[in-house]
């Protein structure tokens, strides 16, 4: 079963969560009770973000691909990138009552800048970062991952599934080990979600492109073996999950997205993180955004949001 949101883990402050949250905790409870499985709707495959499940995926051939590097550390933003990045912002179309944040690095100049600055539910783009934790993990203790851990980041990664993402979220020690990791890969606006809800883990948009650095950059925490082996899963994302930040680029995207329907309210959590080469110039490019009335409405706003932020560096 699923439990319910403790008043508060020790060490971290409680926090009161929308009722959004207790109706899908609810539902994710139906859903566990008749079938055993994790999914919450068939709508998404991505919908069953809160829950854990004891089952496992077939095995997954995975194929390492290097995707591209960094040269050098990210420069904080700079007034001028923050203000262009607002400029661009203002084209993009959101919804009343929706909610966007955008962060974009590019690579070639080192210049960053970011929109918003609130925190969102991750969904699924969390995945990138409960792999992170167990690459880091096994870098401490001197080993490469199993082949069950494989076939778990594999589908976890490229087919988005929520029952490897369960497995590997206990393999690291949940929100602990989540946290832990984000401490060394420099997160520091980034909360787990409580016991098995991984997908309700609260995120900024500065902080994910702070996890792109780590992943696509050579100044990092986790070593090159295990920065290309992210890179290739990002890269080889399933058929009908290459949308999001993608849109932005014209070859060599690599990313993980993250789509929620909330259950109290029928909005939408659209969320995507990755690299894109515009023109042979690479940008690593956060957008995340909740409230939005449906899942495709969502997916157009973030695609133009990753747009825009683009533009801001695409003539630098």
């Amino acid at each position: 079963m699923v439990p319910r949101r403790a008043a508060g883990r020790s060490g971290r402050p409680s926090r009161a969560r929308p009722l959004g949250h207790v109706a899908v905790v609810s539902l994710v409870l139906l859903a566990a009770t008749v079938s055993g499985t994790v999914h919450v709707t068939a709508r998404a495959h991505d919908a069953g973000d809160l829950v854990s499940s004891s089952s496992s995926p077939g095995t997954t051939a995975i194929t390492e691909a290097t995707v591209g590097t960094m040269a050098a550390p990210t420069p904080a933003p700079t007034a001028d990138g923050d203000a262009l990045l607002a400029e661009a912002m203002g084209d993009v179309a959101v919804e009343a009552g929706a909610r966007v944040s955008v962060a974009v690095l590019d690579v070639e100049s080192g210049r960053s800048a970011v929109y918003g600055d609130g925190a969102f539910d991750t969904a699924s783009i969390v995945k990138v970062a409960i792999l992170a934790a167990l690459l880091l993990q096994a870098q401490d203790a001197g080993r490469g991952l199993t082949a069950q851990e494989k076939a778990y980041a594999a589908a976890m990664v490229r087919d988005s599934d929520n029952a490897s993402a369960s497995a590997l979220w206990t393999a690291i020690g949940r929100a602990e080990g989540l946290e832990k990791a984000n401490e060394r890969l420099g997160l520091v606006a980034t909360e787990g979600g409580d016991g098995p809800l991984w997908g309700l883990t609260r995120t900024t948009a500065a902080d994910q492109l702070t996890l792109l650095r780590q992943v696509f950059g050579d100044d990092s925490a986790l070593d090159a073996d295990a920065r290309d082996y992210l890179r290739g899963l990002m890269g080889g994302i399933a058929e009908g999950q290459d949308w999001g930040v993608s849109a932005a680029g014209s070859s060599g995207s690599a990313l993980k997205n993250g789509w929620l329907p909330r259950s109290a309210t029928g909005l939408w959590d659209i969320n995507s993180i990755g690299r894109v080469v515009v023109d042979g110039r690479a940008y690593l490019i956060a957008v995340l955004s909740d409230g939005n009335s449906g899942k495709d409405r969502g997916i157009a706003m973030v695609e133009a949001a990753a747009k825009a932020a683009v533009s801001v560096f695409a003539t630098a």
